[in-house]
């Protein structure tokens, strides 16, 4: 049975969006180019169009549904909601260019699903973001704190760039909510997950450094990121230490010391992450993944200290 059209769009992001919502009623849909009876999809005709197409027997349905769902009703097609404007107020910035911030919400397993070739994953971004991320915090410290050593300043920045504190900030403007993902990734929560979160965040940051240029990426990160470079420059003023927090906390209740544990490593060399547990006694009592097992390891014992 040959595909029906049933939205034509411009706009790619427009069509994942339409996709998105047939799919959430049961529908399943594709791309095509040019001539609708042609089998395998491809992202765009000619005509620069693209074309969502479903089985005949679902067009009218599918019609139904995508009109359901349009800004207004008239005879030609009109854009629905743009996915992406919500997230662009939170972070107080309008891209010129839409498709940098798709293809840094679009994680390796939406692209995998994708058949015609024509979409990339935010690896790349993720990569340039961590180097634009550590050279705005390197700046703002080496501003703001003059008198601290350089081990100090380290300190700080490995806290303030951490897996965790990215995906609590990604957590803070919704970013799992844009996220681009793959069926499979969507149904194991992959929009909860520190590491996913962490490594949008970062593709975001890239984003706006491509779109905007430097002063962009910094005047978010500064809006982003100051109250936490605040918070852990005036820990290490004082000398605050999780891990070492957790071991005076425990021998003052009389228990034993922390067993810090390599449960998990994933990804390549250059950019493995780390899942440690600290373990009292045989029980877990705090579990986190990091860049490094040091990051890893202070942050189990922060939220041990927090379940103590």
């Amino acid at each position: 049975m040959e595909p029906v059209v049933v939205f034509t769009t411009s706009s790619d992001i427009e069509a994942r969006v339409v996709m998105a919502l047939l799919d959430s009623h049961g529908i399943p849909s594709f791309r095509i180019s040019g001539n609708p009876q042609e089998i395998w999809p491809m992202a765009l005709n000619p005509l620069g169009d693209t074309r969502v197409a479903v089985a005949a027997d679902a067009a009218d349905e599918a019609r139904r549904i995508i009109e359901s769902h349009r800004e207004d009703v008239g005879t030609r097609v009109v854009r629905l909601r743009d996915e992406f404007d919500e997230l662009e107020r939170r972070i107080g910035y309008r891209f010129r260019d839409r498709g940098l911030l798709e293809h840094a919400l679009t994680h390796k397993s939406r692209a995998a699903e994708d058949v015609s070739g024509g979409v990339f994953d935010n690896e790349s971004l993720e990569f340039l973001g961590d180097a634009v991320l550590g050279l705005v915090v390197a700046d703002v410290l080496f501003r703001r704190y003059p008198d601290y050593s350089e081990g100090q300043k380290s300190k700080i920045k490995a806290a303030v760039v951490s897996t965790h504190s990215l995906a609590r900030h990604a957590e803070r403007i919704r970013l799992g909510e844009h996220l681009l993902l793959g069926r499979g990734e969507e149904k194991t929560g992959g929009r909860f997950k520190q590491a996913l979160l962490a490594d949008g965040y970062e593709a975001l940051i890239a984003a706006l450094y491509l779109d905007g240029g430097l002063p962009a990426a910094a005047d978010f990160l500064e809006r982003e990121l100051g109250a936490a470079l605040e918070a852990d420059a005036h820990e290490e003023a004082v000398g605050r230490d999780h891990k070492s927090a957790l071991q005076e906390r425990l021998q003052a209740l009389g228990r034993p010391l922390p067993d810090y544990r390599v449960t998990a490593e994933a990804g390549p060399d250059h950019r493995k992450l780390f899942t440690i547990d600290v373990v009292v006694s045989g029980e877990v009592l705090g579990t986190a993944t990091g860049k490094a097992k040091k990051e890893a390891e202070q942050e189990a014992a922060r939220l041990a200290l927090e379940r103590l």
